[in-house]
């Protein structure tokens, strides 16, 4: 099929950036305008993704798709292979297996030259000419995502990752999201075409999209690798859509036109071998299909044209925006591959010749500040991964704004990384000064704007709650066993509320979750999203030192808020105290008391605590004549909905001399199980042989032993 071009098309030249109003259009109208629009579509994305040499502005480009958005939406036009398809599609329940159309297979590799050599010395007997010197294709061994992509009559149909290499994880609707995989092929496309491809994410993006993957508290991904890796197999499209992912094709599978069946022969994994006589002739037609190939692969007449080719790639490898670990060197003619064919887990005909491991000395390639839980700023360098230890780094430790400055480290430095205890990776020093000067700290929040205060060496962001990562952060530890140990409320839950926009006020917006908000998000049910709201109701009277120490408070854990809970009784006696009082209470120094006084201090703190005192109301400390030793030595664990708040058992049992934890160990005695408990806590009761109560059973155990 011919692409559009622009005497045919009046979108692709000169596109306008407004259009009439959709309704004022007849569902002709806008069903013609709507191929048009994905014909230009489709040729704006073949110019900026495979020849690098976009025709139009982004402006330009978004005014397009969203008109197409728009008319799809209005008179339901819109095709299976439409363009907007790539902001994603149905979340998946899961990724199903499919069977290769020819085997993915490994290549055998090594990063000596005299390997390289012994595998040249091998082709050259079994498929050489006496005297001649066999022609290979190298290309970039790419560090992503090998993935299988099927065309059916030029139309994009499915795509697998490589999986064992006979069968891979469906991720057809994921790749479908990525801008440069065409759904419908150029040119004289044939009827059938299974092609193979790597999917990466490019370095630039990758650092950006780490960058704000630390500033808003989450954990980096390691690589560029992981990264891809994570982002294909989401089970949400539209998860995928969002990641900057990318995609060369370097292999033809199979091909098949009219009249020339594949199914005869032998091996179907070199069926293009009747389309083509090289590799080389592959990699010209892939962009003429409309495929993305890498702009570095070269055809050398001999191995050590090979060799030097793997040196070249070695010393530009820092300069590409795309992760390599060394390079792929492929006989070039596709009937000597035939003949060579495979082992049992790869191609003969191939053979990898990798880089050297990168060791400790290492280039900053960014400087990210995160924020953590009680607003503090880490200054965090994200680096070219390098292997320390034996583990691959690809972030460290700049420790404080005193130490950026004492060693005089920026972005594009070389450093070399050590990890302390052989654990924490940090920068230890600067080997060879690239940047000028040292990195200038932030003065404001890099995630809400706020001013950012310093504690000795120490920043601190001063939006307290109202930041969004130090939300994100404090809900998760609201909710943690240090906290008020809600079950079902980790990282990643946490993250799909927030991005939900359904707790965006803060820990307050908590208690005005309804099942069914929590059913519609991606990987909940009715069961699920029920028992969380449970969890929740049960958490509305904690005990006061569970409630301080839940609302993250700088330097207040556990047994700090113990102690102040002991001391005041009450929340309010707290919220009024001053910052003498504080340090009056035993075990509080002076630096904790100030910390707690500034916490309390905050405006924006006090808005977001009164917020949820509307929801919470946390029970007062009860005096010590009310405890007793009735329980002393037994340990029990609560779960699921009990005729009372979780907390006030808790409190119960503490009082007369029992510890209450909230998870089952090797030392729990009893777990007290209400309507709908956590299945978790119930399979390590059983593991661990703890006696399981109902309630019924818990009153009575009380009764005996004199808890009234």
């Amino acid at each position: 099929m011919a692409s559009a071009s622009a005497d045919e098309n009046p979108y692709i030249e000169d596109p306008p950036t407004e259009f009439e109003p959709v309704e004022e259009l007849s569902e002709a109208e806008a069903t013609e305008q709507a191929e048009l629009l994905r014909k230009a579509i489709r040729y704006h994305d073949h110019r900026y993704y495979v020849e690098n040499d976009p025709a139009v502005a982004d402006e330009a480009y978004d005014a397009l798709f969203t008109r197409l958005q728009d008319l799809e939406a209005a008179f339901d036009v819109r095709t299976d292979d439409s363009p907007t398809r790539r902001v994603g599609g149905e979340p998946l329940d899961e990724l199903g297996t499919v069977e290769h159309v020819a085997p993915m297979l490994s290549i055998d590799s090594s990063g000596e030259a005299d390997d390289v050599r012994e595998f040249d010395a091998r082709m050259k007997r079994e498929v050489g000419e006496a005297g001649e010197q066999v022609e290979y294709v190298c290309e970039p061994k790419f560090d992503g995502l090998s993935v299988e992509v099927v065309y059916e009559d030029g139309e994009y149909v499915r795509a697998a990752t490589r999986g064992d290499g006979q069968t891979g994880e469906d991720v057809t609707e994921n790749v479908r999201t990525i801008g440069c995989i065409p759904h419908r092929l150029r040119g004289d496309y044939p009827d059938f075409l299974a092609v193979r491809g790597e999917v990466y994410m490019p370095e630039e993006a990758f650092r950006e999209h780490n960058r704000e993957r630390v500033e808003r508290g989450d954990n980096p991904f390691a690589n560029p690798r992981n990264a891809a890796a994570g982002s294909l197999r989401q089970l949400d499209p539209a998860v995928t859509a969002e990641r900057p992912l990318d995609c060369f094709f370097f292999d033809v599978l199979d091909v098949r036109r009219t009249g020339r069946d594949s199914s005869d022969s032998s091996d179907e994994s070199l069926a293009a071998s009747r389309e083509f006589d090289t590799h080389w002739e592959q990699h010209e037609r892939l962009p003429e299909w409309g495929l993305k190939v890498n702009d570095r692969i070269e055809r050398t007449k001999d191995i050590e044209d090979a060799i030097a080719y793997r040196d070249r790639l070695m010393d530009d490898r820092a300069d590409l925006d795309y992760e390599i670990d060394g390079v792929v060197i492929k006989v070039n003619d596709l009937r000597a591959c035939e003949r060579l064919g495979t082992t049992e887990r790869a191609y003969r005909w191939a053979f990898a010749y990798k880089f050297p491991a990168r060791a400790e000395v290492t280039t900053i390639t960014d400087i990210v500040v995160q924020v953590g839980r009680t607003g503090r700023l880490t200054p965090v360098a994200l680096l070219e991964p390098v292997d320390v230890g034996g583990v691959t780094v690809s972030r460290a430790s700049l420790h404080n704004p005193e130490e950026i400055a004492a060693m005089n480290v920026n972005v594009g430095d070389d450093v070399r990384v050590e990890r302390a205890g052989d654990v924490i990776p940090y920068v230890a020093e600067v080997v060879e000064k690239r940047a000028e000067g040292h990195y200038d700290f932030p003065d404001r929040c890099p995630v809400c704007d706020s001013a950012v205060e310093f504690d000795g060496p120490i920043a601190y962001c001063t939006g307290g709650l109202a930041c969004d990562a130090q939300l994100r952060r404090a809900i998760e530890y609201y909710a943690s066993k240090d906290g008020l140990d809600v079950e079902g409320l980790g990282g990643e839950r946490v993250d799909q509320l927030l991005d939900a926009g359904l707790v965006a006020d803060g820990l307050a917006d908590l208690y005005d979750l309804t099942d069914d908000d929590l059913a519609e998000l991606d990987g909940w049910g009715e069961t699920s999203a029920a028992n969380l709201v449970r969890e929740l109701a049960d958490s509305k009277h904690p005990p006061l030192r569970d409630f301080l120490s839940a609302i993250g408070i700088p330097k207040v854990g556990p047994a700090t808020a113990a102690a102040l809970a002991r001391e005041f009784g009450d929340i309010e006696k707290i919220r009024s105290a001053d910052r003498e009082a504080f340090e009056a209470v035993d075990g509080i120094g002076p630096k904790v008391a100030d910390q707690i006084a500034e916490f309390f201090d905050s405006e924006r703190n006090q808005d977001a605590i009164d917020d949820l005192l509307d929801a919470v109301g946390p029970l007062e400390t009860p005096d010590e004549t009310e405890t007793g030793e009735e329980l002393d030595g037994l340990t029990f664990v609560f779960t699921g909905a009990l005729s009372k708040p979780r907390s006030e058992m808790q409190e119960l049992v503490e009082r007369h001399g029992a510890n209450a934890t909230g998870s089952v160990s090797g030392n729990t005695d009893y777990l007290v199980v209400g309507e709908g408990a956590g299945q978790t806590k119930l399979d390590d009761a059983e593991e661990r042989g703890v006696e399981t109560l109902d309630e019924d059973a818990f009153a009575e155990l009380l009764a005996e032993r004199g808890v009234r």
